[in-house]
């Protein structure tokens, strides 16, 4: 499999019911490292997820080859700021650099004023957190939601990307975290 043949594009939502079963498939790992199966990813509905993917501050990209969806990542826009979750491959496919694919077509849909992109996953997550500093992503710190811990890295963004001036954000808080939410949680390309 080369680049050329994943196709990346935003989710459509008749597409929804496909990926709520690949995002399944690919958080099992997750849910048996955090020994945890009750994890968002496992546990979100086909009606929640529908309602996610008709807000207007959310992006979810996906990544096929040929009609197969076998990626996606979605992207909370708020403000200046990026969260990106639920980042998922197909289990029979992982380790083939989709995940990273993933990672950078989300540039192309953010907005001109993105200056920070935040990403979070299971503490227990090594591999997932490595793949992310591999990225340019830095762990700001950990966070705690029910019973699992969440790590929570940032990439700030610079020049020939979104934004091309100094960062100006606050990096003590991360953006699209509601008291008492637990985070989406973050699968990765395969690594897990």
């Amino acid at each position: 499999m080369t680049d050329a043949d994943v196709r990346l594009d935003r989710v459509p939502a008749e597409a929804a019911g496909e990926l709520l079963t690949l995002r399944r498939a690919a958080f099992v790992s997750e849910a048996q490292i955090s020994g945890n199966p009750n994890i968002p990813p496992l546990t979100q509905t086909l009606a929640e997820l529908r309602e996610d993917m008709a807000r207007d501050d959310v992006i979810t990209i996906g990544a096929w080859i040929g009609p197969r969806l076998v990626g996606s990542i979605r992207v909370g826009i708020e403000d200046d700021k990026a969260t990106l979750g639920r980042l998922a491959v197909a289990p029979d496919i992982q380790g083939q650099g989709i995940g990273t694919q993933l990672l950078f077509q989300v540039l192309q849909y953010l907005p001109e004023n993105t200056r920070e992109v935040w990403v979070f996953t299971a503490q227990d997550s090594k591999q997932n957190i490595s793949l992310y500093a591999k990225h340019g992503f830095e762990h700001q710190y950990d966070k705690t939601a029910g019973d699992l811990t969440y790590a929570y890295l940032r990439r700030i963004l610079g020049e020939g990307e979104i934004v091309d001036d100094d960062d100006t954000g606050d990096a003590d808080e991360p953006p699209g975290d509601a008291p008492g939410d637990a985070p989406d949680n973050v699968a990765d390309d395969g690594t897990n």
